[in-house]
């Protein structure tokens, strides 16, 4: 069998905006945006909702439930595209985002922001798992990494634009305009969607949903947000342990069940769905610390303003989607495997740059770590799903896929709590002095830093050999 052209050969960024891929690519980053710009845009407008409609004592809450509401839907993501068709779940799934920003951009009281909330976090939760379970469908493997290059600078994007639109909308019309940006975006998804992804071939199934899985998974993220603000570590410790117990369960469950919701092998030890699952989990759990603890940190310790700390910890998003866009081109497998390796040794590397930053009192040291982090995420995150995607059962290409946004949605929140966890043992909510908070910082990055060794040891624990590698390329030849 000869290699063709259309798979071995060189490709440019180019060829995404290309009339075969351009509205494939919109579309599906376009999906990501959804995702990354609400949540910058609530998280600077919703203070100010609620000086207007009050409910301060619920704003976590807001969060709170678009974030368990999005890991639910993310998982029943692959059975709703096989049952009814990708096209028929991302336009339901938009139509039900649409409704939620409708509900909290009109809302009179913060608990309609907070039905709102629970609908977008449905929808959404939905859309970002079948467009990456879309990925491998709309683009050929040459191309995959670069489409994660894009999501990528969408992220960042997003990161930088997100709290500035939202702020601008808030401070001179409203803080439900800023809501309300999210109409024009779910109906441009939509009419692409009717456009570029086809209609369903099969026939309709009849939708036998696993209320009880899906359930247990809302149920075990609802006790991971209940430990990260939870003030006692006793009552942190046990939230985290039962959440980490009927989660573990739900896999086990789903397993023997008759309308799986993950591939069958995941996190199997043995394969490399299964590994590969253990970091994409594993790596955003090491990470979270950074989001939570590290803008704070700068402010209390540096007396860095907001503008500054937000600006610093924006290197890594630079760094992330920088480098994913350098290492795109890179067709060769074996350095991709090694670049897969290399994304966990970045992460922890960089965690323990941060630790001894904050020991030395150096800011340009915890920068570099920062950097380090976002490098790590750059080079490997793009393989490394992919690489799930392709080395998936057959069959269950869409249940893989599908699973990776969602599990790193868990791993942050998982991470977050654990970050509270530590935070909350080490006295670091009650540091009153540089001294007292340095110390409490230093042991919740270096805990952090612990984490990630497991995303390191998994990394180098997947099986890349050339057996798995020719598989893959005969796969991509077929």
């Amino acid at each position: 069998m000869h290699e063709t052209t259309e798979e071995t050969g060189s490709t440019s960024w180019s060829e995404l905006l290309s009339p075969s891929y351009s509205a494939a690519t919109l579309t599906l980053c376009l999906g990501v945006a959804l995702f990354a710009f609400n949540g910058f845009l609530v998280s600077t407008s919703l203070p100010t909702a609620v000086r207007e409609i009050g409910g301060l004592e619920l704003i976590s809450w807001a969060f709170t439930l678009y974030l368990v509401l999005s890991i639910v839907g993310g998982a029943s993501g692959a059975l709703l595209k096989a049952r009814v068709g990708a096209r028929m779940a991302l336009v339901g799934a938009a139509l039900v985002f649409l409704a939620g920003t409708l509900i909290a951009a009109f809302a009179s009281s913060m608990t309609e922001v907070l039905i709102g909330r629970a609908f977008q976090g449905l929808g959404e939760g939905i859309i970002a798992a079948i467009c990456y379970a879309l990925i491998p469908e709309l683009f050929p493997s040459r191309l995959v990494s670069k489409v994660f290059g894009a999501e990528a600078v969408v992220w960042a994007v997003a990161a930088f634009g997100g709290p500035l639109v939202s702020g601008l909308l808030t401070e001179h019309l409203s803080w439900r305009a800023a809501f309300l940006v999210n109409v024009p975006l779910a109906l441009i998804f939509i009419a692409l969607v009717f456009y570029i992804v086809p209609r369903f071939s099969g026939e309709i199934a009849r939708l036998s949903v696993p209320f009880l899985r899906l359930s247990a998974i809302g149920f075990g993220i609802m006790l991971v947000a209940f430990a990260s603000i939870m003030q006692t570590v006793a009552t942190q410790v046990l939230l985290v342990l039962g959440a980490a117990v009927v989660l573990a369960s739900v896999v086990v469950v789903d397993r023997r069940s008759r309308t799986p919701l993950f591939p069958s092998d995941a996190f199997a030890p043995n394969s490399t769905v299964g590994i590969g699952l253990w970091i994409v989990l594993l790596m955003p759990v090491a990470q979270a610390s950074t989001s939570v603890y590290l803008v704070m940190t700068l402010q209390n310790l540096w007396g860095y303003g907001p503008t500054k700390a937000g600006a610093f910890n924006a290197t890594f998003a630079i760094a992330w989607s920088t480098v994913a866009i350098l290492v795109a081109n890179i067709q060769d497998q074996r350095r991709r495997a090694w670049l897969i390796r290399l994304g966990p040794t970045l992460l922890v590397a960089g965690l323990a740059t941060i630790v001894f930053g904050f020991f030395v009192d150096w800011p340009l040291v915890v920068m570099l770590g920062q950097i380090a982090i976002g490098t790590g995420f750059g080079v490997s995150w793009g393989f490394l799903s992919q690489s799930v995607m392709e080395s998936a059962r057959s069959g269950e290409r869409d249940r893989a896929s599908a699973l990776l946004p969602t599990l790193q949605s868990v791993g942050y929140a998982i991470g977050a709590a654990l970050a509270g966890l530590v935070a909350n043992a080490v006295g670091y909510p009650e540091a009153t002095t540089p001294a007292a908070l340095r110390d409490a910082t230093i042991i919740v990055f270096a805990v952090s830093t612990v984490i990630g060794v497991g995303a390191f040891v998994a990394g180098f624990a997947l099986p890349m050999r050339k057996k798995t590698l020719l598989a893959i390329e005969m796969q991509k030849r077929l």
